[in-house]
């Protein structure tokens, strides 16, 4: 009985935790159009906080986006605080629902994007390496259009339902 009684209490517990989606920033403005922002040149500054709170990383990136029709590329060149560099490039197709759907090389299977008024929901699965192994991780980020040359983003790391760390970035258009 305490065993059935624990097991209700945690999946009361983590349902409580999920978060609504996107459409609830349906009314919020400016109204985000990927293809607009995500074109051109842009620079992102952020930090990785693993489940202390603790900043573990710092970084920038120059992102490089070009769109054809309703495909996208998004060539991200990563500077890290300790002087390593890092590479993603996304391919992004808009689907006739209005979602996005994105791939690179290290997310496993496809991006998921939802746009929504000034918001944009991606949940993916990423190939993480960390000290020579490489973990499938997943990510819930959150995207806010604050203006036409600023997005801010929070993304939600977890593996098996269980917090690993946030990341927080900020994009300014060129």
């Amino acid at each position: 009985m305490k065993f059935l009684l624990a097991a209700a209490a945690l999946f009361v517990g983590l349902t409580g935790c999920a978060s609504k989606g996107v459409e609830q920033y349906q009314a919020e403005t400016p109204a985000l159009d990927l293809k607009t922002y995500l074109n051109g040149t842009l620079d992102a500054w952020g930090i990785f906080q693993g489940r202390s709170g603790e900043v573990q990383k710092r970084f920038h990136v120059v992102i490089d986006a070009k769109w054809t029709g309703d495909v996208g590329v998004l060539d991200e060149s990563f500077k890290w605080a300790d002087g390593t560099t890092s590479r993603r490039v996304w391919t992004l197709t808009k689907q006739a629902d209005g979602r996005f759907i994105g791939t690179a090389d290290d997310v496993v299977g496809e991006a998921i994007g939802e746009v929504s008024g000034n918001a944009l929901r991606w949940r993916y699965v990423l190939a993480l390496p960390v000290d020579g192994k490489t973990y499938h991780v997943d990510f819930d980020d959150w995207m806010f259009l604050m203006d036409d040359k600023v997005m801010l983003n929070r993304s939600y790391m977890s593996k098996w339902g269980f917090n690993l760390g946030e990341i927080t970035l900020t994009f300014v258009k060129r």
